[in-house]
This record gives structure tokens, C-alpha cells and sequence, in this order.
């Protein structure tokens, strides 16, 4: 099978990751082999194989946006998922279960989490191997390209929302609109909050119109109201202040990376007196995967993607840098081989 592996994490210009032929990987106890039908493109995935991530596995294959199909199971394997399941594969690849915040419902934070795309072969693939337990199923009436985002843009999206408390009907600020932004959006809309839109892409103050946020501005421009919330995408440090002065009284400040640029200095009367707060946001439990997912099921997102074929990997994580795309890009492998 054709699989994309990290050979030398570098710039994304220097060819860091190099297209392969691998043998078909077999599932172990408590796994599922997928065939690979769609997986998207994640800043993540760039932070992987530039190297800001420090490496977990030496040629590891990216990916955590995964929709696939089962094709094997694995042996001793007790899994509601059958033969020609499709079924998600997430960021979160697994946990201990038994450390102090698996058992207290905050197993994002578990000292020994895996994640796909970092410590285990993602799906820059034709296929993959994940475990049952943490592979999840799929709402109806989406297409596979509308799915995968929904995996890790949407997922860590949505804990980034519930991150930042926002009251019903509140004033939300996004600063940075990609493939989460943009999702996590049309949650507050739906959820009877005001949007205002900070990003520097042209496309992306479009699509943000088009989505019916409050306002669009530039990506270091004042909202046109004060902010009961705000949530950083971007992975710029420097956004922290700027989203800080919208923010009113008792405001809550959400980092939705998993990698940020350096803080500048904070002042205290202007960024963080009236009780405002800075609230980080570390990968997802299966819970918020679930209550998301059940959200997309009940409530149609539009899902803005680009679509690129598997061998174009190293293309599609260009123009994710150099925000050429609106939304989310996503990959499909050419031949469906299962």
C-alpha cells in the first residue's frame, strides 16, 4: 500500500515527508484495519512534520482526520463495529484508563494518551490500524470529504467552545478562520450566540459572511462589540493580548492549539484585571467526540473543503501554510482497494 511517512521533519518546502510503498498493516488485539476513504489536512499534521511537535515515532505516518471502512478485525477484538463499518478515526489514539484524570472524565490530560499521526501511523494512507475503543461512528448525510473534518477541526473545536463558557446568547471572537473556525462557528449561531470573525484571508472573511457571523475584521482588529468569549486558532502568540483587550468583564480566553508562538508580555489592567481569563485547550475526550458528532447529526454543518489526491500530501500542507484554501482540505487515496 501507499503511505506518506515524516522522514526528516524540516519546512514543509524542504520535503520532510516522502510518499512509500509499505506493507498493508495488520490489526493486533482490540484494533481495526481501515481502508482509508478520506482524511483531512490538519494544522497539527503540519506542526508533525515541520518538527515543532518533537517526534514520537521516527517515520511516522501523519493523519487524524480518518474515514474509513473496516476491513479486518482484529482477534479477541469485542467491538460494536462490524465487516464494512465506516467508522472515524481521531486525534486521540488512546489512554490508561486508570490514572487520576482518566477516572475523573478528563482523560485528554492522561499521562500516557497516544495520538494518531504522532505516536502511531495515522491516514496519509490507503490503510490504517486503529484501536476500537477510541474509533468512532459517523453521523449520516455527509460525504466522506465533509466527514473527516468534522474528526479533530470539529471535535477540538467544540472543546474549545465549551472551554470558554460562553453564556447563552453570548458575544463569541475567533481569531483565525480555517477548518475549526469555521465549524465551530456555525455551534454558536446555532446556539443563538453573535460571531465576530478575526482573520487575515480574504476567503476566509467571505466564507465567514457567508456563515452569518456578526462581524468580520482583520485578524488584529477590535469586534465591534466587547466579547463574553474568544477562541485563538491561529498559532500566533501575539493574538493573545489583541483577543484579551476585546474581551469584557469575566471574559474567558480559549487557546484551541496543540502549538503556539510565543506570548509577548501581558499588562494586567488592560488584558486580565475584571476577572478575564486565559483557558488552554489540550486534544478531546471521547465524550466531547460524541456529543459533537450527535450535534452534526442533528443540526446539518456545512463542511467547506478542498479536496486532494492522496500523492498530492505534500501540496495540500503548502497551501494549509500559506492559506490558500478556505475551510478544510482533505485527502483521498485514487483506488479504493478494500
Amino acid at each position: 500500500m501507499r503511505a506518506w511517512s515524516v522522514t526528516t521533519p524540516g519546512p514543509i518546502s524542504s520535503t520532510p515527508l516522502h510518499l512509500r510503498e509499505v506493507p498493508r498493516p495488520v490489526p493486533s488485539a482490540g484494533e481495526l484495519l481501515i481502508a482509508v476513504e478520506a482524511c483531512g489536512v490538519c494544522r497539527t499534521d503540519l506542526h508533525v512534520c515541520e518538527g515543532e511537535l518533537p517526534v514520537h515515532r521516527s517515520h511516522v505516518t501523519p493523519g487524524h482526520e480518518v474515514v474509513g471502512r473496516v476491513v479486518e478485525i482484529g482477534m479477541d477484538t469485542d467491538t460494536a463495529f462490524r465487516l464494512g463499518d465506516q467508522v472515524g478515526v481521531p486525534w486521540l489514539r488512546s489512554t490508561c484508563g486508570v490514572c487520576p484524570y482518566c477516572r475523573r472524565g478528563a482523560e485528554n490530560l492522561c499521562p500516557s494518551s497516544t495520538y494518531t499521526g504522532w505516536d502511531a501511523d495515522g491516514g496519509y494512507a490507503e490503510y490504517m490500524v486503529a484501536p476500537a475503543d477510541f474509533a468512532l461512528p459517523l453521523p449520516d448525510g455527509y460525504t466522506v470529504d465533509e466527514l473527516a473534518p468534522l474528526l479533530c477541526a470539529g471535535i477540538i473545536g467544540y472543546r474549545a467552545l465549551r472551554r470558554t463558557s460562553l453564556p447563552e446568547g453570548g458575544r463569541l471572537g475567533l481569531y483565525g478562520f480555517g477548518g475549526s473556525a469555521h465549524l465551530v462557528a456555525q455551534v454558536a449561531l446555532q446556539r443563538g450566540a453573535s460571531v465576530h470573525v478575526m482573520t487575515r484571508e480574504p476567503h476566509a472573511r467571505s466564507l465567514a459572511r457567508e456563515l452569518g457571523a456578526t462581524s468580520v475584521g482583520d485578524v488584529r482588529s477590535h469586534p465591534s462589540e466587547l466579547l463574553d468569549a474568544a477562541i485563538i486558532f491561529a498559532p500566533v502568540g501575539d493574538l493573545v493580548p489583541v483577543a484579551l483587550s476585546a474581551l469584557d468583564r469575566g471574559g474567558v480566553l480559549a487557546l484551541a492549539g496543540i502549538h503556539m508562538s510565543d506570548t509577548p508580555p501581558l499588562n494586567y489592567q488592560r488584558h486580565l484585571f475584571h476577572e478575564r481569563e486565559v483557558r488552554s485547550v489540550e486534544a478531546n475526550t471521547r465524550e466531547d467526540a460524541i456529543e459533537f458528532l450527535r450535534f452534526g447529526a442533528q443540526h446539518r454543518l456545512t463542511v467547506t473543503t478542498t479536496s486532494y489526491p492522496l500523492e498530492n500530501a505534500l501540496t495540500a500542507l503548502r497551501d494549509l501554510k500559506a492559506g490558500r484554501f478556505a475551510g478544510a482540505a482533505v485527502l483521498r487515496p485514487a483506488h479504493r482497494l478494500y
